[in-house]
C-alpha cells in the first residue's frame, strides 16, 4: 500500500517493533507415537527410490526398522542402505560414503534414521550428491573440505540437495530441523559445518517410541545438548521473537522431562516432551544462533575428544554464569520459564538460581556416571572461546574477549 494511502490505523511494521526476518524449518513435521510407519508414504511424495542412512545400532535397536521398511514396501519404494553412521561424522567418513554412492540418483529420497550424527551425515550426503560429480575417495575428500565453512575454498551448495526425510532416534541435537551438518576432521583438528538453507530436511518425523532404547548416558548427553540450545538461542545476539516464543513453550517441558526420563525410560509422556523440545531447539538455533557453551564445546571436541553432549553439559553452567549480567534476555528467560511439563503448563515463575540448580542436578549426574573429573574455570573458557567457532564470539551475549 502506498504511504500516502495508508490508514492511520495501519502503522508501518517498524513502528510495531518488527524487523525483516527469515524463518527456516522443515516444511512438514509429523509428531506422535508410531509415526515412523508413515515414512514410506511421506517419502513417496518426494521421489521414487530411497537411500537409507542409519545409525550403527539405532535403526534396529530403536524399533524403527520393521515398521519403516514395511511402509516403504507398501508405498512401492525400493531402498538401499548407502551409509551407516559411526559417531560424529568425519571428513574421511563422508568422503568414503560419497565415493561409493550409486550412480543412479534420479528420484532419490534420503531417509535418515538415527541420532544427530546420522542425520548430519545424511544431510551432507544429500547435498554433496547433487553438487559433486561422482569421484573416488581422494577427490571426494577435497570436495568435502572445499565446501566446509572456514576451510578449503568455501564453495557454496548451489544445487538443491536430494530431499531428506529425518527420523531422529535421540532427543537432543535438533538436527532434523537445521540447515547444516557438522563435520569434524581429527587429522586436521577442526570441526566445521557444511551449511545451506537448501539443506533443511523436507520432512521431520518425530516418533517418541524410537527414543525408548537410548542408553541413560545418551539420554543425559542429548538432553543437556537440547537444554543448552534452547537457552543459548534465546539469549543469542541474533535472537528474535518467534524462536524465543517457541523456546518458552518447550523449555519448561524439557527441564522437567529430562530427569523423569533418566529415572524411568518407560515414561512415554516425558520422552515425547523431550523429543518435541529437541526439535524446537533445532528450529530456534537454526534461526537465532547459539553461544559460548556450544562454541567451546566444539573446541573441546576437537582438542580433547570430548563427546558433544558431555561438553555442552560441562560448559552450560559456566556459560550461564558468564552471561548472567550481560543480557536483558537472560533475565527475561529466567523470569518467564516454568517447570510444569503437563500439556497446558501453568504460568509459573522460576528464579535464575532455581533454573541453574535444575540444570546442575543433571550435569552432576552426568559427570558421576561418565567419570568426568576435570574442572573448567571461566578463564579457561575464555581462552578456548577465543579460538573456537563463531557462535562463541559473534552470537554470545558476552564477547569471549571481554570475559
Amino acid at each position: 500500500m502506498p504511504e500516502s494511502s495508508r490508514s492511520p490505523a495501519e502503522p508501518p511494521a517498524a513502528a510495531l517493533g518488527l524487523l525483516p526476518y527469515e524463518l527456516t524449518m522443515p516444511p512438514r513435521v509429523i509428531f506422535g507415537p508410531g509415526r515412523v510407519a508413515d515414512v514410506g508414504r511421506l517419502a513417496a511424495t518426494h521421489g521414487e527410490q530411497v537411500w537409507l542412512v542409519t545409525g550403527r545400532t539405532s535403526f534396529a535397536g530403536s524399533g524403527a526398522r520393521e515398521p519403516l521398511l514395511a511402509g516403504l514396501q507398501e508405498a512401492g519404494l525400493p531402498h538401499r542402505e548407502v551409509a551407516c553412521s559411526a559417531g560424529e561424522p568425519t571428513v574421511d567418513q563422508l568422503a568414503a560414503a560419497l565415493a561409493v554412492l550409486p550412480a543412479d540418483r534420479s528420484g532419490v529420497v534420503v531417509v535418515a534414521v538415527g541420532g544427530g550424527a546420522t542425520i548430519d551425515l545424511a544431510k551432507a550426503l544429500a547435498a554433496l550428491a547433487t553438487n559433486v560429480a561422482p569421484c573416488d575417495a581422494t577427490a571426494a575428500e577435497t570436495a568435502v573440505i572445499d565446501r566446509l565453512e572456514g576451510v578449503g575454498r568455501s564453495l557454496p551448495i548451489s544445487r538443491a540437495p536430494l530431499p531428506v526425510v529425518a527420523v531422529p532416534t535421540t532427543a537432543g541435537t535438533g538436527a532434523e530441523a537445521t540447515r547444516n551438518a557438522v563435520i569434524s576432521c581429527p587429522r586436521r583438528r577442526f570441526k566445521k559445518s557444511l551449511r545451506s538453507p537448501l539443506m533443511v530436511p523436507r520432512v521431520a518425523v518425530l516418533d517418541p517410541d524410537l527414543t525408548g532404547s537410548c542408553s541413560r548416558e545418551t539420554v543425559a548427553a542429548a538432553g543437556l545438548d537440547c537444554l543448552t540450545q534452547l537457552i543459548e538461542s534465546f539469549i543469542s545476539r541474533r535472537r528474535w521473537s518467534l524462536p524465543q516464543a517457541l523456546v518458552l513453550e518447550a523449555f519448561p517441558r524439557a527441564v522437567s522431562a529430562l530427569p523423569r526420563v533418566l529415572a524411568d525410560p518407560a515414561d512415554e509422556a516425558a520422552r515425547a516432551a523431550l523429543l518435541h523440545a529437541a526439535f524446537i531447539s533445532g528450529v530456534s538455533l537454526g534461526n537465532s544462533g547459539l553461544g559460548l557453551a556450544h562454541g567451546v564445546a566444539a573446541a573441546l571436541g576437537v582438542e580433547c575428544g570430548t563427546p558433544h553432549g558431555l561438553a555442552c553439559a560441562v560448559m552450560l553452567p559456566v556459560a550461564l554464569r558468564v552471561n548472567r549480567h550481560e543480557s536483558a534476555a537472560v533475565e527475561v528467560f529466567y523470569s518467564t520459564v516454568g517447570l510444569n511439563s503437563t500439556a497446558s503448563p501453568r504460568p509459573t515463575t522460576i528464579t535464575a538460581r532455581a533454573t541453574r540448580m535444575a540444570i546442575k542436578r543433571v550435569v552432576s549426574d552426568r559427570r558421576r556416571r561418565c567419570g568426568w573429573t576435570g574442572s573448567i574455570t571461566i578463564s579457561t573458557t575464555a581462552s578456548l572461546a577465543r579460538g573456537c567457532s563463531a557462535s562463541a564470539g559473534t552470537e554470545n551475549p558476552s564477547l569471549p574477549a571481554a570475559i
